[in-house]
């Protein structure tokens, strides 16, 4: 049985290729791609910390920590299930520093964020953000860096892990009130 899931899941993820190189829809792709990078986003929220307004350095605390306990379940996962990157050329970077695929983080970080988001406004940022996560998700499934069920079950965790983050909101600002 789970060897004809996961044969479904390469011939979806492998239905879902843009292998055409140079062309304006790869570049998009490649650009959602790495948006959700995390040491992007690390450095986009300390710096909204350090030079945002109080609303935003909320928000931005909030986002990191949610995000930090995001990454160590995501490679708990990871280091677990050992699953290979699919074949493929683009992405070096990731195939370097992390080989393993499932789950992907970059879809639950996008989710999470969305979600994060939407718990904490403002609304053109919950909607921008919403509208940004699954082409996150699709882009690395496009691009040949995740298989189609990486990003699903990443999508999922970060779902789960936004909503928790937001549960946990009230904990967060009391053990880190520094941060807020």
């Amino acid at each position: 049985m789970l060897e004809k899931i996961l044969a479904l899941d390469a011939r979806w993820t492998s239905a879902l290729l843009v292998k055409r190189q140079g062309s304006l829809w790869r570049a998009l792709l490649i650009f959602f791609a790495h948006s959700c990078d995390s040491w992007f986003w690390l450095v986009g929220l300390i710096l909204v910390w350090f030079l945002g307004s109080p609303a935003w350095r909320t928000r931005a605390a909030f986002m990191a920590i949610g995000l930090t306990l995001l990454a160590v379940l995501v490679l708990l996962l990871k280091f677990t299930i050992r699953r290979p990157r699919p074949d493929g050329q683009w992405g070096r970077i990731y195939r370097q520093t992390d080989p393993h695929s499932f789950p992907s983080g970059h879809a639950a970080r996008a989710a999470a964020l969305a979600v994060m988001a939407i718990g904490i406004g403002p609304t053109w940022f919950a909607v921008l953000l919403c509208f940004w996560a699954p082409l996150v998700g699709l882009s690395r499934i496009a691009l040949g860096v995740h298989y189609v069920s990486d990003v699903v079950i990443g999508w999922l965790i970060g779902l789960i892990m936004g909503a928790l983050a937001l549960l946990l909101y009230p904990l967060m600002v009391s053990l880190f009130p520094f941060l807020f």
